[in-house]
């Protein structure tokens, strides 16, 4: 939302009822004609494009500008057809002229030239329903470094008041590009890394300042101390959104097509659960004033400033728009499955609680894939029905036609998580020794460091008590399946529902079902969302490591 656009919120907000309520309620009738005064209505859009010449400035398919009308009140979420704020004409105008000889504009509506008219009828409370177009920015020919020019977008329609919207355009201005990095060699859980951190101003006028992002999901950390740094760390919420984030200020100026690098070292420390979490570092203009207010709510340094120096001669091929790494990469965890056994007569229901635990070191971190799932499979003995299973938990085949369970474990988990996912079987007839195969579905995963004790078994009426409950046999690996329960849903409880305590192995907020059936323990235990390094897990395939993520994320994050 634009400046303008928070302006008149705050504004609406004061009008209370006579504003914005007033006119929601007055119906089909046309809300704005049912007040006194005219219905505020705020064109929003990006305000301000920069073009690069070194890029095509995004795909040249999409536009950089979406332009929207924001109407007070409360969108609308339920079904059928949305309910009008206003009802009657009005006009919106997308001047570009302003752009002569600075860029070209690919207008939406009815366009002439470098201006464009756009017709409209009903408007909506919110910004989802109002959405009038984009607008698509390129260079000309004619197009040169330290341009600039503007769009001036206004509206008019009877009973309605429009706030205008001026997008400013600057051509060539300061592209900060990062030192490419590339992954340290044998780099081990709970090591320290020192990249090669540097920028490249290939705009084409000078930067009057830059500001460095260093981010480090849950399993990285920055032990330096700063006194132009700031920091700030989330270490509870879902594990996803973990994470340490360090911003830099740099008031120097940066020259136009000058290289520049730390003259102090940073460094990475790892933990000793860490595996594949994400390490990223950005440059980006420093706004004018900026400096100030950077640091304002975060954690300030205390030790000396860290400083850019010119770096010489540099090659533009080895600096990139995103500089990040998934590490370490050699660390292992153990996951394991365990059984149960239990007695009953013929007619009896007994529980059997099969256990799924991440014995560590490493955590799974799943960053790239949001928290893809791993699973197994489980098989009633014979003799048995099942007559109640865990929420996250379905009915399939099991080696080419046994019929089965298939049950899924959210990811990332804690590195020393502990789950329990009960299942109430039915004795139906009484067989000695009735074995159920328990097992992860059988892969190559590097990261597993003991397959054997990915199969368990339950065991019904064993000839000896307690029973057996003996593991051994094929290793396994998560599911692929875009369907499966938990598969996407970002808040790391796709492992089924629960208890949802501090010791919850992977997630479990706000909002889940605690009546599934399966209970989740381990220390440090968070909701999951986010991370680190993606391990696209199929059944039967290869883990495919995904070293590309593009920058941008959300997050906070500490020094």
């Amino acid at each position: 939302m634009t400046q303008q656009a928070r302006r008149l919120r705050a504004r609406l907000a004061a009008l209370g009822a006579v504003g914005a309520t007033a006119l929601a309620a007055a119906g089909v009738q046309g809300a704005a004609h049912a007040a006194d005064a005219p219905l505020p209505v705020v064109i929003t859009g990006e305000d301000r494009v920069d073009l690069s010449l070194h890029s095509d400035n995004g795909d040249p398919t999409e536009p950089q500008v979406d332009l929207r009308l924001d109407v007070p009140g409360e969108e609308f979420e339920g079904d059928g057809e949305v309910p009008a704020v206003y009802r009657g004409e009005y006009t919106i105008r997308i001047d570009a002229r302003g752009l002569q000889g600075v860029a070209k504009a690919d207008l939406p509506c009815d366009a002439d030239g470098l201006v464009a008219v756009c017709s409209g009828y009903d408007l909506y409370a919110g910004t989802t329903y109002n959405r009038l177009g984009g607008i698509r920015l390129d260079l000309t020919d004619d197009s040169e470094a330290g341009d600039t020019g503007s769009i001036v977008v206004t509206g008019e329609g009877e009973g309605l008041e429009f706030t205008p919207l001026t997008v400013d355009v600057r051509v060539g201005g300061p592209e900060l590009l990062n030192r490419a990095l590339s992954l340290p060699k044998d780099l081990k859980a709970g090591e320290t890394f020192e990249p090669p951190l540097g920028v490249m101003n290939v705009g084409g006028v000078p930067s009057e300042g830059a500001v460095l992002r260093l981010y480090g999901s849950r399993g990285l950390s920055f032990p330096d101390d700063f006194g132009n740094c700031s920091s700030t760390v989330v270490d509870t919420g879902p594990l996803l959104r973990q994470h340490t984030e360090v911003l830099c200020a740099f008031p120097d100026t940066l020259e136009a097509g000058a290289a520049y690098a730390l003259a102090g070292q940073v460094r990475v420390k790892t933990a000793d659960f860490a595996l594949h979490d994400i390490f990223s570092s950005s440059f980006r203009p420093l706004e004018p004033g900026e400096e100030k207010t950077l640091h304002e709510g975060r954690r300030q340094g205390g030790g000396p400033d860290l400083t850019l120096e010119r770096a010489g001669d540099a090659d533009p091929a080895q600096y990139t728009r995103y500089a990040e790494l998934d590490l370490p990469t050699t660390n292992t965890y153990d996951l394991e499955l365990t059984g149960a056994s239990a007695s009953g007569a013929a007619g009896d229901t007994v529980t059997a609680e099969i256990g799924f635990a991440n014995n560590g070191p490493a955590w799974i971190s799943a960053l790239r894939s949001g928290g893809e799932p791993f699973s197994f499979t489980v098989v009633a003995p014979e003799g048995s029905t099942v007559t109640s299973a865990p929420e996250k938990c379905r009915t399939t085949t099991v080696d080419g036609g046994v019929p089965g369970y298939r049950c899924w474990v959210a990811t990332p988990l804690l590195e020393d998580a502990r789950l329990t996912f009960p299942f109430e079987l039915r004795v139906d007839e009484v067989v000695e020794g009735a074995r159920g195969r328990v097992a992860m579905p059988d892969w190559d995963n590097p990261f597993d460091s003991d397959p054997s004790n990915d199969v368990a078994w339950i065991v019904l009426n064993a000839p000896g008590e307690p029973g057996d409950d003996g593991t051994g046999g094929s290793d396994g690996g998560p599911s692929d399946d875009p369907s499966a329960p938990g598969a996407g849903d970002g808040d790391g409880s796709g492992d089924g529902t629960g208890t949802d305590d501090a010791d919850s192995a992977s997630g479990g907020g706000a909002g889940d079902d605690a009546d599934g059936g399966l209970a989740l323990t381990g220390a440090r235990g968070v909701g999951l969302l986010g991370g680190a390094a993606e391990l696209a897990l199929g059944l039967g395939a290869a883990v495919v490591l995904h070293q590309r993520r593009r920058a941008g994320r959300d997050g906070e994050a500490a020094v």
